[in-house]
């Protein structure tokens, strides 16, 4: 027997049988959602023998997609790049470069149902039509942590948290005359939070064209009365730290666990930060609204990345790629996703057995990015965004802001520059596609 198999064994190595389809996967995941990636890969070639799905880490996010980028210039682009949601309109204007997601399904005759995902998570990655250019992989959105013991102290009800912009100033007073002197709420990756998701959460547009779904050539809308209006609540608020800024991205977050700034706004994805850090009572809520906004709150959108299929592959490769993707849209394989990564799950199904099950009545604040992604149904201001040279105009932004808020310029000055050189960048990502 140990003879006849190593016969076997070499008829196998000499090509009695067809190798395995290589399926190369960049990705940006470090430390346990690593681990799940790897996993994934693993799972899937475990299944079947024709295809071979070999993840790489290829560094942050921006280093990611800049790297499969210059691949495919060099003609050895991986088969599929995770590129996170600011990238999405970078991926579309590199025309050739990118196989659409519901076109790759079709020619390999796999079965696919856009309807089947969660809409506020597709609807970012599809074009105003509902198609799906980009497969959605890991989803975060955005929250209100608050520290429930922080809420009791000041006497206030930590079950019947603030649910409007109004409520929430009122209780920061409450909170920093209770002790909180330095800081009574605050907010980290302050234009995603404030800018973006505050237009779709209130149904205003963020930019015409449908936020740059329907077209390149969109200008930005920023500058509305009500986001003036916001802007200049908060820097009244910021004068003696009612509000104090936290910065442009994430790394403020740490004044929420450190128990300095009892009600922060941040990403659904601090829940696992919070977890192992936070020694106090806390909970996710869902982001406040203004209460005379017509419609609000309407639905939040995403954070995260999803998986682009690159271009200029054999029809073998797109097979192997779009079995990978029906076997990821596995509802039993989606659930099991979500409980280990704490990203959201893609499909209404996932989210529907999770919720059966009991998750989230032992994990509420899990749930919440959820419900709000799910509010209402999307609509063109609310589906999300999709700008040239996102990340520089959110810098862009983030400098005019910050002149508002240490009272260098009037909310409505500071809104109408942020539109007037955000526009500029448009302009120049358009002329950059153009060629």
């Amino acid at each position: 027997m140990i003879a006849a198999g190593i016969v076997v064994s070499t008829l196998l190595a000499s090509g009695g049988a067809q190798a395995a389809v290589e399926i190369q996967w960049w990705h940006a995941m470090t430390g346990a959602n690593n681990d799940v990636i790897v996993k994934l890969a693993n799972d899937f070639n475990a299944t079947q023998s024709d295809y071979k799905v070999i993840p790489v880490y290829k560094g942050s996010y921006p280093d990611t997609m800049n790297a499969g980028i210059a691949a495919f210039r060099a003609g050895n682009a991986p088969h599929i790049m995770q590129v996170f949601e600011v990238g999405t309109a970078t991926m579309m204007a590199a025309t050739g470069a990118v196989k659409p997601v519901h076109v790759l399904m079709k020619e390999a005759g796999e079965k696919f149902d856009p309807q089947a995902y969660v809409g506020g998570i597709a609807g970012y990655y599809s074009t105003s039509k509902g198609d799906l250019l980009s497969f959605p992989f890991n989803s975060s959105s955005a929250v209100m942590w608050i520290n429930r013991d922080a809420l009791k102290k000041a006497g206030l009800d930590p079950n019947a948290p603030p649910k409007t912009w109004p409520d929430v100033f009122a209780a920061a007073k409450k909170l920093k005359a209770s002790g909180y002197e330095t800081c009574g709420f605050s907010s980290a990756w302050f234009t995603w939070l404030n800018v973006e998701q505050f237009s779709a959460w209130h149904n205003i547009p963020i930019a015409t064209k449908a936020n740059g779904l329907d077209g390149f050539d969109t200008e930005l809308k920023i500058n509305s009365p009500l986001h003036v209006k916001h802007l200049q609540n908060l820097i009244d608020l910021q004068k003696d730290k009612t509000f104090d800024y936290s910065g442009r991205t994430n790394t403020g977050e740490g004044r929420f666990t450190a128990g300095e700034c009892p009600i922060f706004l941040t990403s659904s994805a601090f829940y696992g930060n919070v977890k192992a850090n936070a020694k106090f009572d806390f909970s996710a809520v869902p982001m406040p609204y203004y209460p005379d906004v017509a419609g609000a709150p309407q639905n939040s959108i995403i954070g995260g990345a999803s998986l682009w299929v690159m271009g200029g592959k054999k029809a073998d490769e797109y097979k192997g790629v779009a079995k990978f993707f029906t076997f990821l849209s596995d509802t039993d394989r989606q659930v099991a996703v979500h409980k280990a990564s704490g990203y959201l799950p893609i499909t209404k199904a996932a989210y529907a057995k999770t919720k059966e099950s009991g998750y989230y009545k032992e994990l509420p604040a899990l749930e919440v990015p959820l419900i709000e992604l799910s509010n209402k149904e999307p609509t063109e201001n609310s589906r999300g965004l999709r700008l040239g040279n996102l990340v520089q105009i959110r810098d862009i932004w983030s400098e005019e802001i910050e002149g508002a808020l240490a009272g260098k310029k009037s909310a409505k000055d500071a809104m109408d520059a942020a539109v007037s050189r955000g526009n500029q960048m448009l302009r120049q990502f358009e002329r950059t596609v153009a060629k």
